[in-house]
């Protein structure tokens, strides 16, 4: 088990769907929460979170054709473990199909479980054993259940859509909704990337806010939405990470927080912005037009988070890359403090050397490649970058003088492996096309800053030391997204081809997680609210 601080704030529970390799959950938990319960799709996430949240070692219990005590499968094709863990979760049977299903006959035993499977069949089995339900709702008889949080995917959702029967693709966040709806927390708590903010077009031409529908679909069950588009940046993290959050607050949870005697005004009045939409929903549902709820924006509205209970998704230090991962270089290298306090707030149990640092043996064609990124990237250019990659996808062969004045400056790898300069213009552009490639999104990290917002696969970036290079390991990922070294990622590592689809391997598990740093500040937030 996870060996959690002790908080100030006590009796405070939390259920978790969408609950990948579990960084919202360790945010979460860093601060008190209590879980109660988790649910996931996919095996692989599901491996590292039992590995770290409950010390459960799915692959060992699987050599073994031992049953894991605390991970429960809703329904699957194989009763073989092993067979499970590499299991097409899209492909699950239904909970009423024919399969292998470990869900318990006692209530009292879903307690502390991650039920792997879709969050359709577990509200399926919420309707099918209502009493289930209430259970959560009162944490099985250990109080009412303070949280459900989660991360549905939501860009192509309307409230309209999801209706239709043909756009089953459009029901998670209706599923999530439900889910809420039947355990009743105080708060549900929802993230998503940015691009939920974005406008879609159904298939008859109707365009949509998926974030004002989901907003819609919390209110018509009795939440207040309170929208936000944060960046995990400032926070403390090592990256450009924006995204977009709804709190949801149960209605009379709202009334009451509202009548707190030692609420700023700045608070006052963020609580009571939603409050419009909330009654137009009711009077109007699903049928209510877009215009009538505002998010806020932390880069737009910084006055609305600093002066009211979501100062801590703003004051955080911002850190940048080298900060984060330069220590894992080599030995004699000194961690930063970031590193220190990273590790130190989440204080899991050690394993031993840090893990999932293998280094990728990327070819030698490659590495020539790869210098040349860092080179772009000091030379800091979108004019210059884009001449030589006009060269490398053989669409040119010729190189400005000025982009030469700026590119002669640095040593580059060459045949040998060496670094050295180039001494002639026509000697760069005849090593320029020695490197050929079709790809123009992949750059080499800024230490001196936080990383992109892309940065979920190994290719997305390359290592910005020239004696690294690279592209990231697992664990300068994780450093990245604020995850503290003893979490491991279980699973296989990469994938590709058709598999990805639907496996979900360590490299995915990082760049799908909510940084823990950022589920912390979230559940503080949370907390905050609930002690007014």
């Amino acid at each position: 088990m996870l060996a959690i601080k002790v908080s100030e704030y006590l009796f405070v529970r939390h259920i978790e769907l969408f609950a990948g390799c579990g960084g919202l959950s360790l945010g979460l938990e860093s601060v008190g929460f209590e879980f109660v319960l988790g649910n996931e799709l996919s095996p692989m996430a599901a491996e590292t979170f039992a590995y770290n949240f409950f010390n459960e070692n799915l692959s060992e219990l699987a050599k073994t054709q031992a049953k894991p005590e605390r991970v429960k499968w809703i329904n699957s094709r194989n009763d073989d473990l092993s067979a499970r863990l590499r299991e097409n979760p899209f492909e699950f049977p239904t909970i009423d199909e024919s399969g292998y299903s470990d869900l318990p006959v006692d209530i009292c035993d879903y307690e502390g479980k991650l039920l792997v499977g879709s969050v359709r069949e577990l509200n399926t089995l919420l309707s099918q054993r209502p009493e289930l339900a209430d259970a959560l709702h009162n944490s099985f008889g250990r109080g009412e259940l303070t949280l459900v949080s989660g991360g549905p995917p939501c860009q192509s959702f309307s409230m309209a859509g999801a209706r239709k029967k043909d756009c089953e693709k459009n029901t998670l966040p209706l599923e999530f909704v439900s889910f809420v709806e039947r355990t009743r927390p105080r708060f549900a708590l929802l993230e998503n990337v940015t691009g939920i903010l974005r406008a879609f077009q159904d298939d008859d031409g109707n365009k949509y806010h998926a974030w004002y529908e989901v907003a819609k679909a919390f209110a018509s069950i009795g939440y207040v939405p309170l929208c936000l588009h944060v960046n995990a940046r400032y926070v403390g993290i090592a990256q450009n990470r924006p995204r977009f959050i709804l709190i949801a607050i149960r209605q009379d949870v709202h009334e009451a927080i509202s009548e707190a005697q030692h609420l700023n005004d700045e608070s006052l009045s963020l609580l009571a912005s939603s409050l419009p939409f909330f009654n137009m929903v009711q009077e109007q549902g699903a049928e209510l037009e877009f215009g009538h709820l505002d998010y806020f924006d932390v880069d737009k509205h910084p006055e609305v988070f600093e002066g009211s209970f979501l100062a801590e998704l703003i004051n955080g230090t911002q850190v940048s890359v080298s900060e984060a991962i330069d220590d894992l270089r080599g030995e004699g290298i000194e961690s930063s403090n970031f590193v220190t306090q990273l590790n130190s707030t989440f204080e899991l149990p050690y394993r031993g050397a840090i893990p999932n640092h293998d280094k990728r043996a990327n070819g030698e064609l490659v590495q020539r490649r790869f210098r040349l990124y860092q080179v772009l990237q000091q030379v800091g250019s979108k004019a210059v970058s884009k001449e030589v990659f006009a060269i490398l996808k053989s669409e040119s062969t010729t190189l400005s003088g000025d982009a030469w004045a700026a590119l002669s400056k640095y040593e580059y790898l060459n045949l040998d492996g060496e670094l050295e300069l180039i001494k002639s213009l026509q000697e760069f552009i005849s090593y320029l096309k020695l490197h050929p490639t079709k790809k123009q999104t992949q750059k080499a990290l800024t230490p001196n800053s936080p990383a992109p917002a892309a940065l979920s696969i190994p290719d997305d970036a390359c290592h910005y030391h020239e004696d690294e290079l690279r592209t990231l390991t697992v664990r300068e990922m994780a450093r990245i997204q604020s995850f503290p070294d003893n979490f491991e990622f279980r699973s296989k590592v990469t994938t590709g081809g058709k598999m990805r689809r639907y496996e979900v391997p360590q490299y995915t598990q990082v760049g799908n997680a909510v940084p823990p740093l950022l589920g912390r500040k979230l559940g503080q937030i949370i907390l905050t609210l609930d002690n007014l």
